[in-house]
């Protein structure tokens, strides 16, 4: 922790008398950002590091608990992370912001991340939104699901999934999927037949593909999810045979078919191939990434017409798959994660395509944006600044710049 500098050191290492020193006979600034690249304070590095004294110190000095590092984490971040209870306590003691938003979502997306139950409850009890979407992670009862059966276990889900129900989450929320979408996708029967017991809808069907739930679980053959999701399945018109056999046997004919065509068109594909020379074949690819980017471009601004930014973020999210080198799309879903109320995510994709970019005053535009958001005005007027000498004739960044200024 040399590297970060003199304070950050000792409240990471929770030299309490040395803190002091710099603090009261030294004058050193308490919220100073670290000598490296990360952006975290004193105060964050105490926090991450479990050191409750050293973080309680600097808390009674003023230290602020929301100053946010370049990952967009508060210390409540960290300690949430950790798993450190009384961190987290004191944090919010201090009047430490529940719901701020970093690269990995609110306090409470970092907590549902890591099957943190107990940090959950305490957030929870302080008002944290179970209910805020994170254009990259969803809810956080999406973020449980995620890792359930991966990074954490199902029953560990299942206890941060009860907290949040209990706090008011949205059962059938479509971003990503539906909870029960989820759970069934990653063959979590308990957790499905909980969802089914607190009310989640059962016919809702996938955002990829169209299908219910019962159609997910019959697909991969799994009788005992068919069996728990049936009764709260209303009858699927193209299933003449409305039983947990039929809808099986359903499921194994469509995919033998599928699977047939795909093998014909494969064939096919491979005669082709050999036909034409590699140029040619890799032009033709080019050509597909080109059409799929422009559909998922028009995509998001579709949804951006409807004001659905986080539908419009995961549509710039799959064209940047396709190109990740282009600008733009990183300047449009810089504005997505801004009316999100992502701000951080927000600054990162503005700086990604100014990197691409730096000549196009559009980027400086979307980083002067995020900053103001963050508060952070000084720097918002330089990006601003930066941006008008790009384009002197722009009024939309010279308005910005001289609201800002």
């Amino acid at each position: 922790m040399e590297c970060f500098g003199p304070l950050h050191e000792a409240a990471g290492k929770g030299r309490l008398e040395t803190c002091k020193y710099l603090v009261e006979q030294i004058g050193f600034d308490i919220n100073v950002d670290a000598n490296n690249d990360s952006g975290m304070t004193p105060l964050a590095c105490a926090v991450s590091h479990g050191k409750s004294i050293a973080a309680k110190y600097l808390l009674d000095k003023g230290a602020n608990p929301d100053k946010q590092d370049n990952k967009g984490f508060t210390p409540l971040h960290y300690a949430t992370k950790e798993g450190k209870d009384r961190l987290v306590r004191l944090l919010l003691s201090k009047g430490a912001s529940v719901d701020v938003f970093s690269c990995e979502g609110t306090p409470l997306h970092v907590a549902a991340s890591y099957g943190k139950a107990g940090i959950m409850q305490i957030l929870l009890q302080h008002n944290a939104d179970p209910n805020r979407v994170s254009a990259d992670l969803g809810t956080p009862m999406a973020a449980v699901l995620c890792v359930a059966s991966g990074r954490i276990s199902e029953s560990a889900a299942l206890k941060c999934m009860k907290l949040l129900v209990k706090a008011g989450a949205d059962l059938n929320c479509t971003n990503p999927d539906t909870p029960l979408v989820m759970a069934t996708s990653k063959y979590l029967s308990e957790c499905v037949e909980y969802l089914l017991e607190v009310g989640a809808d059962a016919n809702i069907p996938s955002n990829h593909g169209h299908m219910a739930p019962i159609e997910i679980a019959a697909k991969s053959g799994r009788k005992k999810l068919v069996e728990i999701l049936f009764p709260f399945t209303s009858p699927i018109q193209s299933m003449s045979n409305w039983n947990v056999e039929g809808i099986i046997a359903h499921a194994r004919l469509r995919h033998s078919e599928n699977k047939g065509k795909q093998s014909d068109k494969g064939s096919r594909v491979r005669l082709k191939l050999n036909a034409e020379k590699g140029n040619h074949e890799r032009g033709q690819d080019k050509g597909g990434d080109k059409d799929k980017k422009t559909e998922l471009n028009l995509l998001g601004a579709k949804a951006v017409e409807r004001k659905d930014y986080a539908a419009a973020s995961k549509f710039y999210s799959e064209a940047i798959k396709v190109d990740p080198a282009d600008a733009m799309l990183y300047s449009n879903r810089s504005l997505c994660h801004l009316k999100s109320g992502e701000a951080y995510a927000a600054l990162l994709d503005a700086n990604a395509c100014i990197r691409l970019r730096a000549d196009w005053p559009k980027g400086h535009y979307r980083k002067g944006a995020a900053l103001m958001s963050l508060k952070r005005c000084k720097e918002a007027c330089h990006a601003f600044l930066t941006g008008g000498e790009l384009d002197p004739a722009n009024v939309e960044i010279r308005q910005a710049f001289w609201y800002v200024f």
